[in-house]
């Protein structure tokens, strides 16, 4: 179930991960990006836990300091599908339902324990009025989103399954240490047997 717990204290009193992915998508004195980062709250994620389920309405987004969540959808026959891994130093969210204020078609689960920081629907909302440097950023956000959601697609399509195993191994080379071969395979479209067969033809190259 999503969890309901308040937000804890950790033991720095910013994100400095927060603050250096602002700046390195925006560039902006370290005082604006410190600004923004305030508005974000820290969380503990335990592994399984939710943080959007099928259904409802997405209140938050995450900065994804530590750990690996992966977004999830049901086919017909009720099999998860992985459709995202999120590693460390990205964001989280499922815009439509955020920004539309619609129940999302997908959930979101940790895959490992992880710190997280969040901010809430209105709190993004506010930054987006009232400071311009938040609006380029988060503008930025946005046409990367799009990118790689268009990268994604036209890999599913165009590349081959090793292809698709090699680009994974370069974007995100510790993904296999932290997130379970299925769920993987699942985001790269092949069975659980073509993955074993890829990495062991890739470890004998």
């Amino acid at each position: 179930m999503i969890s309901t717990k308040q937000p804890i204290s950790i033991e720095q009193p910013e994100s400095t991960s927060l603050v250096a992915f602002i700046r390195s998508t925006i560039p902006m004195p370290h005082e604006k990006a410190q600004d923004i980062a305030a508005q974000f709250q820290p969380r503990i994620l335990k592994r399984h836990e939710y943080v959007l389920q099928e259904g409802n309405i997405g209140k938050e987004a995450f900065f994804l300091e530590s750990g690996y969540l992966r977004a999830f959808v049901n086919d017909p026959d009720g099999n998860d599908v992985t459709i995202n891994i999120f590693a460390p130093n990205s964001f989280v969210n499922n815009l439509v339902s955020f920004f539309r204020r619609e129940p999302s078609e997908e959930n979101i689960q940790a895959v490992t324990d992880c710190v997280v920081w969040a901010i809430s629907y209105d709190a993004l909302q506010t930054l987006f009025h009232g400071m311009p440097e938040f609006r380029e950023f988060g503008r930025m956000m946005l046409i990367m989103n799009n990118l790689a959601l268009k990268d994604r697609i036209v890999s599913m399509i165009r590349n081959t399954a090793e292809e698709r195993y090699a680009a994974l191994l370069q974007s995100k080379p510790d993904v296999f240490q932290h997130v379970p071969l299925k769920m993987i395979a699942s985001f790269l479209g092949i069975t659980d047997t073509s993955l074993s067969r890829i990495r062991r033809d890739f470890a004998q190259k």
